[in-house]
């Protein structure tokens, strides 16, 4: 079985199959994938992402709001941790800090980040992390806030090794996308061969940053069995053993999930 462990079910472009989510999560079965994540992002789709995880067996979900949002409105402790304790959610985030798009929001951006740290730490659940050229203040709020014990994940991770072997010290796994496959991303293929097994998820991100020979092209959760297939080979090792270790790892990292 294989796991995408990031996918924005809510906001997946339908068209090509007649608006039917459950073409897309067929398809995607049909190659293999047995469980989906479905990420929240603001205050406003949390009721989303909570109905569609509802739906299918196989679908669960966070719930947070992601970086580049906070802007839309914020969730103190308290309130984060009242939506993490509906059913089907494994996690809070995504969160996080993203000072690519925007610098003049970095104070709010931080404040957000540290109220998912702290709930997520009172709900015993781990953080889904955004983190974009903003790697010495991840790490810092992470080290300070966090609880190391739920830990959470580095998800989409473009960054370099020594951030990925920081969060690794905090016991928090790494998750790699489709721009693994990009021709660019060499850097961040090394990271791909010496991160341990034992600590690696995969994902989409759909509808985002389909993988290669999709690039260009509305990502869908059946794509991450390019990612997966791709790391495999980049590893030296069978697809379907990767397939295996990483869903071990995402039922590790979400035990609701199981």
């Amino acid at each position: 079985m294989l796991v995408d462990s990031h996918c924005h079910l809510d906001r997946l472009k339908l068209d090509k199959f007649d608006g039917d989510l459950d073409a897309v999560l067929d398809l995607a079965r049909s190659r293999g994938v047995g469980r989906f994540l479905c990420v929240g992002i603001s205050l406003e789709n949390a009721d989303a992402v909570v109905e569609i995880a509802s739906r299918y067996e196989d679908v669960v979900c966070s719930v947070g709001v992601h970086p580049l949002d906070v802007d839309s409105g914020m969730a103190d402790v308290e309130r984060l941790v009242g939506m993490a304790n509906q059913p089907n959610v494994v996690a809070l985030g995504e969160t996080g800090l993203d000072y690519y798009y925007s610098t003049d929001t970095q104070e709010i951006q931080q404040q957000s980040f540290i109220a998912h740290l702290k709930a997520a730490g009172q709900a015993e659940l781990p953080v889904i992390v955004h983190t974009r050229d903003a790697r010495e203040d991840t790490i810092a709020l992470i080290k300070e806030h966090g609880n190391t014990n739920t830990a959470g994940v580095l998800h989409c991770f473009t960054e370099s090794w020594d951030m990925a072997k920081a969060a690794l010290d905090l016991n928090y796994y790494i998750s790699l996308s489709g721009i693994v496959t990009f021709k660019n991303a060499e850097e961040l293929r090394d990271v791909a061969r010496r991160l341990p097994l034992d600590r690696l998820l995969v994902e989409t991100d759909s509808p985002y940053l389909a993988p290669v020979p999709y690039r260009g092209k509305p990502n869908i959760p059946a794509y991450v069995r390019e990612v997966a297939e791709f790391i495999a080979d980049l590893r030296g090792i069978p697809y379907e053993e990767l397939a295996e270790i990483t869903s071990e790892n995402f039922f590790r990292l979400f035990p609701r999930a199981v």
